[in-house]
């Protein structure tokens, strides 16, 4: 028996389960670093999405800012002079229209919150 030869199906039959056998481990990990790459990818949308938000609350907030030193401004002046010369109602609606933004953004994204949860 030690000196008998496997014949070569037997030896073809080995090889073949061999190489199945050694696939399916391969193949269990190609599917999970698949999965891991798209929870990834889903997590990096996300990422993005949220930081465009954040970029124009606070460019909302810098023009809130601004709105209301144009309003402080044209109302000193307006009271130094006795009288308003159009700038306090120009930085009256200036103000308005910041302040009507800021809170379509901040409703958008309440609703966006809870739509997501």
């Amino acid at each position: 028996m030690i000196g008998d030869a496997i014949p070569w199906q037997q030896l073809a039959a080995l090889f073949g389960g061999f190489i199945v056998v050694m696939g399916i481990p391969t193949a269990v990990t190609g599917l999970v670093v698949w999965r891991l790459k798209k929870a990834i990818e889903e997590r990096d949308a996300a990422q993005t999405e949220k930081n465009k938000a954040q970029q124009e609350l606070v460019l909302l907030l810098v023009q809130s800012t601004r709105a209301s030193i144009a309003l402080g401004e044209a109302t000193a002046h307006a009271l130094q002079r006795g009288h308003t010369n159009g700038d306090t109602e120009e930085a009256l609606r200036y103000a308005a229209e910041i302040k009507h933004r800021q809170k379509d953004f901040l409703a958008q994204q309440g609703i966006q919150a809870v739509m997501e949860d």
